[in-house]
This record gives C-alpha cells, structure tokens and sequence, in this order.
C-alpha cells in the first residue's frame, strides 16, 4: 500500500495502472504504474488546494494547467533560435540526393558459395564495364532487379529508400562507375553514380518558426517536470521510494 499525504493508493490499482505501461519485465511495469499513480494524485491534490477541483472530484487534472497557472517561463528569443540554428545545421539540411544504376547479382545471407559467386561475378562485370562495355546491356543480362528493364536505372534516391547497407555506401561514392562491388543482405551490387547531389542547408527565415516551437515545447516540458519534482519533494509519500530523476514522466 502506498500513501500520498495521507491518500491511500491500493495495490488494486497499481496493478489495474499496469496496461498502461509496458515494460521489460514485470517489476519495472509495476514501478512506472505507482509513480504514474503517485504523480496523478499529487496533481489532484494542488488542484484541490488551488480550487480547480472539489474534494470528491476524482476526474485527472492536467499538469500542464497547474504550470500555467503556477509557473512562469520565457518563450525563445530570436538570438537563442539563430543559435540553435547553427550549432544544429545538420537538422536543416536537406537529404541528399543520388541518381544511380545498378547491377544486382543476388544471393542469399546464409549462401556462402553462392554469394562467393556473385561477388566474383560482380567483380567481373566491373572489369567489363572499366573496358567500356554498355551498362545497361551488362544490367539487362544479369541484373536480378526489376530495375534491370530499365537499364539498372533506380532513378533519383533520397536517404531512407534503400536498404542501409546499400545507402550508407551509395552516398558517400563520387559520380561514376564504383570500383568495387557493394554488399547488401540481397547480393552484390554493381553500382554506376550519375549524379549525387549534396544536401543543402535551408536558410534560418524556413526553419525559424519551426525551432522556436520546439525550443518553447522543450522549456515547456522541463518546467512541467520540474513542477512535478517540487510536488513530489514536498509530498510525504510511503510505501515507495520516489525516484524523480529515473520516471519516465519526467522525460
């Protein structure tokens, strides 16, 4: 049994709390539920004391209305937006885009001497290709993709629409035919870039409404957590020790 100054919180309803919070294992799930549990009914408690709720009012309280009417936090500036702007271009750069053609000599994961096989066969494509011989035909021939109709042709690609293993090679190799071939879970590939076009940084006029909503929501969520930890530190709680920092309420 658990108390939150002086209400009783039952097993009953630790274990009902349960569902709502998967776990790895089920002592984990039971500790997410109190600490759910508590932090509602600390809620409904200030509530209470501020009158936004009667004593037998057991309806959920958001925290978000006790942080408005209690706390007060600044929105984010222009400077702190153009500063999260440059310190995280990454996050505003456009994907990159490649043009390529491909040859797949497929094979499966688990087939050693077929993917043997499909490597060295790759290999010599590749040779054929570096003496001149038409991609496209070589693709047509012995390319085990749909694209090999197309001459090999997977047009342009964006991150994301590949498999990674075969991406995490395509976007970094210059234009041209790939001296090597690249491995993936469905073969070997036999790669020709056409064009690769890098990413671009979008100016900070695009971007900047779309930080300072989520530098705002991020002060928000701190000061909703923070709000919570005073509640808690100013709670007599037994029957559980309340770890603030750790509870996924706090995230």
């Amino acid at each position: 049994m658990i108390t939150v100054n002086n209400r009783i919180i039952s097993e009953d309803q630790v274990l009902a709390e349960m569902q709502y919070h998967p776990a790895e294992n089920h002592r984990e799930a039971m500790m997410d539920a109190a600490q759910s549990l508590i932090i509602a009914e600390l809620i409904r408690q200030r509530a209470r004391d501020l009158g936004l709720a009667d004593e037998d009012d057991h309806n959920d309280v958001s925290a978000e209305i006790l942080v408005e009417r209690e706390v007060n936090f600044p929105t984010a500036s222009l400077a702190e937006c153009q500063q999260y702007y440059e310190k995280n271009p990454q996050k505003f750069t456009t994907s990159p885009l490649v043009s390529a053609r491909h040859i797949l000599l497929a094979a499966l994961p688990e087939n050693t001497e077929e993917r043997f096989d499909a490597k060295n066969l790759a290999e010599n494509i590749i040779g054929q290709l570096q003496q001149g011989e038409d991609f496209s035909a070589l693709a047509r021939q012995f390319s085990r993709c749909d694209s090999a109709a197309q001459g090999g042709s997977l047009g342009q690609l964006s991150k994301g629409q590949t498999v990674a293993e075969f991406e995490r090679h395509v976007f970094n190799l210059g234009e041209g035919l790939a001296p090597h071939p690249i491995e993936s879970r469905y073969g070997f590939h036999v790669v020709m870039v056409d064009q690769n076009l890098p990413g671009k940084l979008l100016p900070f006029e695009f971007v900047q409404e779309r930080i300072e909503t989520y530098l705002n929501e991020k002060v928000r969520r701190k000061a909703i957590a923070q709000y919570i930890s005073l509640l808690v530190s100013e709670a007599e709680i037994s029957g559980f020790q309340f770890d603030v920092n750790s509870s996924p309420l706090m995230q």
